[in-house]
């Protein structure tokens, strides 16, 4: 496991964040260049637990998949309320304060 916190952005996911934090140096993949706009949650999250990456969204299904297993690497929740500039400060403090370990089976919402 790397010593950094990565990030796999669900297709809700304004894309002007990955744009910010790849600026800021930390490591984004996102639905599209994955290849799974049309995938379901299960698979993203599937997709974000093999590369070791905590998913960013505001989808909460995938809050209700984490109640029933702490087996994920983590998860960034925001609500649409919530500014692009909030959710970009909100996810490099996450890269900043937290290791790859204290986020597993963790929920952080910003």
């Amino acid at each position: 496991m790397t010593d950094q916190i990565r990030f796999h952005f669900d297709e809700h996911v304004d894309p002007s964040i990955a744009t910010a934090l790849r600026r800021a140096g930390i490591d984004v993949t996102t639905t599209n260049e994955a290849g799974l706009r049309t995938s379901d949650d299960e698979t993203q999250l599937a997709f974000a637990h093999s590369e070791s990456r905590v998913m960013v969204t505001r989808d909460p299904d995938f809050l209700r998949m984490a109640g029933n297993s702490m087996d994920h690497p983590g998860i960034a929740f925001y609500t649409s309320s919530k500014s692009i500039r909030e959710i970009i400060e909100g996810l490099i403090l996450i890269h900043e304060v937290l290791s790859p370990d204290e986020m597993s089976g963790h929920i952080e919402f910003i």
